[in-house]
């Protein structure tokens, strides 16, 4: 992932389980600034052209089914490279564009190294995902065996019984052992939010796992039945903020799951701006998990560009 020259990446700083017992979320408050952001106007015009280009720079092209060829992620690839019309990018005045990484399952990483070669990052999700519920020694050796493939970035799944159980040490060794597995690979540490029931549980494990190391926190796998929402991310957006102002170390977040059309990526984006600034709009700390998100990013830069609407067909697929 490219970042700055000066950039220090997050380490293990050790548990303080003071701090984790202390910490308490207001529901109905951050539910009511989740809706002021909801029901805000939005950005409109060249403004929104250019927070949609960021949103596609800041995205991981993912693909995570059952059914994923090698074909399917080669086609994956050379979107993420591309993932504009080249008449969209002159209209636009881009000379280039990106997503911020591929996603994919650890069998899918030769093909993805194979097409993009280095000029992209390949993010592989790993330690059992989704559930998570293999052994430790399976799942550190999963990060052993996706890093040497070629995966530059590992999107971890915690066990969630940890959190459930407010069993905060196992939770902490869980998350050190992981980030020690990477080694150079920066890691994502997914919550599974909509397994661990409370804004509570979402702060104590966001503040855990920074504390062990994690270079990003990410809400989802896409797989629970609930996955991002606006309440859960001013939650870990907040905990980022004060593990900065306590350490020193800027964390990134990743929204993933049922983030599909362009006003969803512009809420998000919103949230990021005004609870962390501009430094966290950069691929480097901020991403967001999707799939079918191009799509209508892209017919949103479409009509900015010619005035009319296209059909979702008219736009290649990855």
């Amino acid at each position: 992932m490219t970042q700055p020259l000066d950039f220090k990446r997050n380490t293990a700083v050790g548990l303080d389980l003071g701090l984790v017992k202390h910490v308490k979320v207001n529901r109905n408050a951050a539910d009511r600034r989740a809706a002021s952001l909801a029901n805000r106007r939005t950005v409109k015009k060249e403004y929104q052209a250019a927070w949609l280009v960021r949103a596609v720079e800041c995205m991981d092209l993912t693909t995570l089914g059952g059914d994923d060829t090698p074909g399917r992620v080669e086609r994956l690839c050379m979107k993420a490279m591309r993932p504009l019309r080249a008449d969209l990018m002159g209209a636009l005045g881009l000379e280039s564009l990106t997503t911020g990484a591929v996603c994919v399952y650890h069998e899918m990483i030769g093909p993805a190294v194979k097409v993009l070669q280095g000029r992209l990052p390949i993010a592989a999700v790993s330690t059992a995902f989704p559930a998570g519920l293999s052994s430790m020694e399976t799942k550190l050796r999963e990060i052993e065996l996706s890093v040497a493939a070629g995966a530059t970035e590992i999107d971890i799944v915690i066990t969630r019984q940890h959190v459930l159980l407010g069993n905060w040490q196992a939770l902490y060794d869980e998350m050190l052992a992981y980030r020690q597995a990477c080694g150079d690979a920066h890691v994502k540490a997914i919550l599974a939010t909509g397994d661990i029931v409370t804004l509570d549980n979402v702060a104590k494990a966001s503040m855990v796992c920074m504390m062990a190391g994690a270079d990003f926190i990410k809400t989802s796998t896409g797989k629970e039945g609930v996955n991002a929402t606006i309440p859960v991310s001013l939650v870990m957006t907040r905990a980022i903020r004060d593990y900065y102002e306590q350490t020193g170390f800027q964390v990134g977040y990743k929204p993933a799951g049922g983030v599909s059309t362009a006003k969803a990526a512009l809420q998000y984006l919103t949230v990021m701006k005004e609870e962390l600034g501009n430094d966290w709009l950069q691929p480097h700390l901020f991403r967001i998990g999707a799939s079918s998100l191009m799509t209508d990013i892209e017919r949103q830069l479409d009509h900015y560009v010619t005035g009319n609407y296209s059909a979702a067909h008219r736009h290649a697929q990855p």
